[in-house]
């Protein structure tokens, strides 16, 4: 009798447990769903100035600037930032691997902070580096600038996700990992 009676408090646990993950799975999926149709807005809103006013303060330390709105004018050369600059998709991307992936909140909270910083700080980067290109004229500018728009902005996503996947010790595969639990949970049933 005592058998049965473990028996039965031990799948009532495994219910609980497959109840939680698939409701903890219902929740990120939801945000995740509302983040892609509503945040762009949003996250252009927060990383405009957030871009913008790191590269004007690391080109005020060599040319004499003004910063007018989303123009950065050095001199005669007008560099306008456009919300394409901003890389706001790139910040949507990162969110959406994130929350593909089941993990505890704290540790989404670390990895979600580190690669949106990381890709902040790249994009700045980026953007002074081609301010300062433009600036001088450079003769492959344009070529430059669209092998980097086109090629490696989808490359410095991936390298964040992966540099965030072996920093933090990520096992799991965005929505792969989900896919596979809710099927396994399924075929148990």
């Amino acid at each position: 009798m005592k058998k049965r009676t473990k028996k039965k408090i031990s799948h009532r646990k495994n219910n609980s447990h497959t109840s939680s993950s698939i409701k903890e799975i219902c929740i990120r999926y939801s945000i995740l769903l509302f983040l892609a149709i509503f945040s762009l807005p949003v996250i252009y809103k927060i990383f405009k100035p957030l871009t913008i006013f790191p590269v004007y303060y690391l080109l005020k330390l060599s040319y004499n600037i003004q910063l007018i709105n989303d123009y950065l004018i050095i001199g005669d050369t007008i560099i306008q930032i456009i919300p394409a600059c901003i890389a706001g998709s790139a910040y949507l991307l990162l969110i959406i691997l994130n929350l593909s992936v089941p993990m505890k909140t704290k540790k989404r909270v670390h990895t979600l902070t580190f690669s949106i910083l990381l890709l902040l700080i790249i994009n700045i980067l980026r953007i002074f580096f081609f301010a300062l290109l433009y600036h001088n004229n450079f003769r492959y500018f344009n070529i430059t600038h669209k092998i980097t728009w086109y090629f490696l902005s989808i490359v410095f996503v991936i390298a964040i996700w992966f540099a965030t996947i072996a920093i933090f010790k990520i096992k799991e595969i965005p929505f792969y990992t989900d896919v596979k639990y809710l099927s396994k949970n399924r075929s148990n049933k």
